[in-house]
């Protein structure tokens, strides 16, 4: 049982039991997750970073009953397409089943998807509530100039909302859950989390100066349609993937448990 602190936890690995993509995988979610707690971006144990296994449709999701700072590597449950619990790692934990309807939909819909990120944060629940949504104020924000919105239907509990939720995501990286949270997704584990990062900060931006109770400075269509053009993969880079090493050493500096 992984109930203590992460850091603190003596439990052997499970390396031996997965194969070496299955382990890369276990290891890079479980420091996404890690990150995901050094940014802020959390809700106790809820919420979810799932990646599919690289050659299968199969899925690590966390532990229903860890934060995120506890994941690790061998505490990741691996489920299938139907949330089906394949190998439940050593938690002694189940999974939640009702946040795993949106990541379930993304998975299944989008080949090109490894990661998916929900998150409930302050910031990403107000710009969820205003109905202008997510405004190009910033640079960071004209990164989501083509953002997609999905109208709350209540708690994530319907498999009929699937498509509706598949829909409105599109072939975009990235979404605002109406009257609920983020959700960010990447062709990588790295990538996945630093566009949900960007999200975050964009929010945060966003919410800030509505703050201040001054007209805001709007940037033209033209510019913020140029500015979302250059943030694209076949332009440049895809973001994420230079910076995770640099993430993972500044995990490896405070804790090293995530690699269990």
């Amino acid at each position: 049982m992984i109930l203590q602190n992460a850091s603190e936890r003596q439990a052997p690995s499970l390396r031996e039991r997965y194969s070496d993509a299955e382990w890369s995988t276990r290891v890079d979610l479980a420091a996404c997750y890690r990150l995901m707690a050094a940014y802020g971006m959390t809700d106790i144990i809820y919420n979810h970073v799932t990646a599919r296994i690289p050659g299968t449709e199969d899925l690590l999701i966390n532990a229903y009953g860890l934060m995120y700072e506890e994941i690790t590597a061998s505490s990741l449950i691996r489920i299938d397409i139907d949330g089906n619990v394949l190998d439940g790692g050593d938690s002694g934990l189940g999974i939640n089943h009702a946040g795993y309807v949106i990541h379930s939909a993304v998975h299944a819909a989008r080949q090109d998807v490894q990661c998916a990120i929900h998150t409930h944060t302050r910031a990403g629940m107000a710009v969820s509530m205003l109905e202008c949504g997510l405004l190009p104020l910033t640079q960071t924000a004209m990164r989501f100039f083509h953002i997609g919105y999905h109208d709350y239907e209540g708690p994530a509990l319907e498999l009929e909302e699937r498509p509706r939720l598949v829909n409105n995501l599109g072939t975009n990286d990235a979404l605002v859950l109406r009257n609920h949270g983020l959700l960010a997704v990447g062709a990588s584990i790295a990538q996945a989390f630093n566009t949900m990062l960007w999200l975050e900060n964009a929010c945060k931006a966003q919410v800030d100066a509505m703050a201040c109770n001054t007209p805001l400075h709007h940037v033209s269509e033209t510019i913020c349609e140029k500015a979302f053009q250059l943030y694209q993969p076949r332009v440049r880079r895809p973001f994420g993937e230079m910076e995770w090493p640099a993430m993972l050493r500044m995990l490896d500096r405070r804790d090293q448990s995530y690699k269990n």
